[in-house]
């Protein structure tokens, strides 16, 4: 294909991001981490050439927490293996669509890890959940440049007129003369709901403020966001081995959502529940979910799914989800890196998956298509994701079909890091009726406008 890009440079670059209010998830609390934008610059077989970028928070409490290697440590070997996966992929051999070169050096992102952390002499190896984390502002980059160097927007080369290969040389015969295009979009969706995160910290009345709480003009509360940004989504992080707080806090939240929203002529609100890995099993899910029923059967109508309830090693604890399944739909999130952990999540009885673009584009535009075949819905999560990360989440939201719209949270914890990309995109970093607006994502690659935003990149 003409079409086909050879890598020239890849460069990453890294910044230390203070959150506003701490964030809290799982077992874990993250009150700043790693921000990593690359650049990279590419050329089609017609000699032409570009540069394309991708960014991603580094968030090892998420992608490597280990009570064995201390943040510090984890951060690290995270930018460590940002750094030699880009000299991998740098040194790619030849022109290929950007899912090949990723496809094709996958094998060699696991081996670049595993050498990093032994080198760094890590007591544990990052698992290649952590890694994908680290190749995904790479990959991103690629799939930017891909766009910029053939003039066209990056999605409208998932198809035949761009791709050697099909999705059958990927994923099997059944996939034979399929593409990603045939599972997207043709054109972004003017506007998405987005999920507003209820972290395990966050405050939910104005009472509960004091004076520790920022005074920076942005809400703090549950409720001061809701009147503010007319939410109508919301994902609940839960403890998952506390029931009774786990169960009054879906209440509790609820309440005050439509305490809000009810006077508007709001008729109903969603929710999602996240215990990010916390329960011992899917019994305790099973248990809440009754007592959430026999509590308030509004709130469990409004409860559109959970989001990965046990452990993410899917071959250690083989849980039985089909009892949990049927009662509300249960999504795979951190336990879903290979085509292989779908179609396991799928037999013990899993609902649904969850996309995140820190998984990199390429798996996700390959999830996608099983999913769709597969008849099962999935979800797009981001990973608290800033600046030109929340352009690329939100556009492949806007491009595919998901379960009502995308999780964007970091204008709650990091707004300041946006900033630039605010400017040039405000319908993206600013809510209304609980959307946001793609009508500013335009032009070539992923529509993230560079030359408009105008970040200063510095050393890596």
């Amino acid at each position: 294909m003409q079409s086909d890009i050879r890598v020239i440079h890849v460069e990453p670059f890294f910044s230390d991001e203070v959150a506003r209010v701490p964030l809290k998830f799982g077992a874990v609390v993250m009150d700043r981490v790693t921000y990593c934008q690359v650049r990279a610059t590419v050329e089609n077989r017609r000699g032409e050439r570009a540069t394309g970028f991708g960014a991603i928070f580094l968030a090892d409490f998420w992608g490597f927490p280990s009570p064995l290697v201390l943040h510090p440590e984890r951060d690290r070997a995270m930018r460590e293996v940002v750094r030699r996966y880009a000299k991998v992929v740098e040194g790619y051999d030849g022109y290929a669509h950007p899912i090949d070169i990723f496809l094709e050096t996958e094998e060699e992102l696991r081996r670049v890890n595993a050498h990093a952390c032994a080198e760094l002499g890590l007591a544990e190896e990052m698992p290649f959940l952590g890694a994908l984390v680290c190749a995904s502002p790479v990959d991103a980059a690629l799939h930017d440049a891909f766009g910029d160097v053939n003039s066209i927007c990056t999605y409208d080369g998932y198809g035949r007129d761009f791709m050697a290969q099909d999705l059958g040389y990927h994923l099997g015969s059944e996939f034979d003369g399929k593409y990603p295009a045939d599972y997207l979009r043709s054109a972004y969706i003017p506007q998405l709901p987005i999920f507003h995160l209820v972290g395990g910290l966050d405050k939910l009345r104005v009472p509960e403020l004091d004076d520790s709480d920022p005074q920076d003009g942005l809400p703090v509360s549950l409720d001061q966001w809701v009147e503010r940004e007319g939410l109508i989504c919301l994902k609940v992080k839960l403890r998952g081995n506390d029931l009774d707080w786990d169960v009054d806090r879906m209440l509790e939240v609820s309440r005050v959502a439509h305490q809000v929203q009810d006077g508007r002529g709001v008729e109903r609100m969603y929710f999602s529940a996240d215990t990010n890995e916390q329960c011992e099993g899917p019994e305790y899910l099973i248990e809440m979910l009754h007592r959430i029923e026999e509590a308030d059967q509004r709130t469990f109508e409004e409860l559109l799914y959970i989001e990965q309830p046990t452990e993410r090693d899917l071959n250690a604890h083989r849980f039985d989800m089909h009892e949990l399944s049927e009662i509300k739909p249960v999504v795979v999130d951190e336990s879903l890196t290979t085509i292989e952990d779908l179609e396991l999540a799928m037999e013990l009885g899993w609902s649904g998956i969850a996309l995140k673009t820190c998984k990199c584009q390429s798996s996700d535009l390959l999830f996608i298509a099983k999913a769709a075949e597969a008849g099962i819905p999935y979800t797009v999560q981001d990973l608290t994701n800033p600046g030109i990360a929340l352009i690329q989440s939100v556009g492949l939201a806007a491009r595919s079909y998901p379960l009502m719209g995308v999780e964007a949270n970091s204008r709650q914890f990091f707004p300041a890091t946006s900033e630039p990309e605010g400017k040039v995109h405000p319908g993206l970093f600013n809510v209304v009726e609980g959307r946001v607006s793609t009508a500013s994502i335009r032009g070539t690659g992923f529509g993230y406008r560079m030359k408009q935003i105008g970040r200063t990149w510095g050393d890596g």
